[in-house]
C-alpha cells in the first residue's frame, strides 16, 4: 500500500495464534524494519519518528498508514525500539497490539510487512484487512 506522504509500502498477513510477544511493547520491529526506519529518517530533521495508522479503504475494510511524526498526540502510544519511535496513532492501538513489523526487500518490492494476529481476513492483494 503507498501511503499519501509516499514514504513507505505496506502489506499484511494474517498470522495464526502465537505465542504472546515477551515485551510490554504493543508493536516490535524486527531488526530490518528498525534499519528501514532509521534510513527513512535520515535528514528529516523535524521528524520525531514515524507514526502508524489505519484508515478506512481496500475490499476488505481497514489499510496501515506510515507517516512521518512531528510530534506526538496526546493519546497516541509510543514505542522506542533500538534507537528509533514508532508513534501509533490512537484509532490503530487496538488494531495494532501484538503485531510485528518487518520490512522485506528482494527483486520485486520493498515493503513493510505487519505480521498481525489480531487480522480476522484480508483481500487478496494483501493491501487491506479486517479484525
Amino acid at each position: 500500500m503507498a501511503n499519501v506522504s509516499g514514504i513507505a509500502v505496506a502489506s499484511i498477513r494474517a498470522v495464526k495464534a502465537r505465542n504472546p510477544i515477551a515485551s510490554r511493547a504493543a508493536l516490535v520491529l524486527t531488526p530490518a524494519a528498525v534499519k528501514r526506519v532509521k534510513e527513512l529518517l535520515e535528514g528529516k530533521s523535524n521528524a520525531i519518528g514515524l507514526k502508524v495508522g489505519v484508515r478506512q479503504r481496500g475490499c476488505n475494510g481497514l489499510s496501515y498508514t506510515l507517516e512521518y511524526c512531528t510530534e506526538k498526540m496526546k493519546m497516541d502510544e509510543e514505542v522506542f525500539q533500538d534507537g528509533v519511535r514508532i508513534v501509533i496513532d490512537r484509532k490503530a492501538q487496538l488494531t495494532l497490539l501484538g503485531t510485528e513489523m518487518d520490512f522485506i526487500e528482494n527483486k520485486l518490492t520493498s515493503e513493510f510487512v505487519f505480521n498481525n494476529p489480531n487480522i480476522t481476513g484480508t483481500c487478496g492483494c494483501g493491501e487491506s484487512f479486517s479484525v
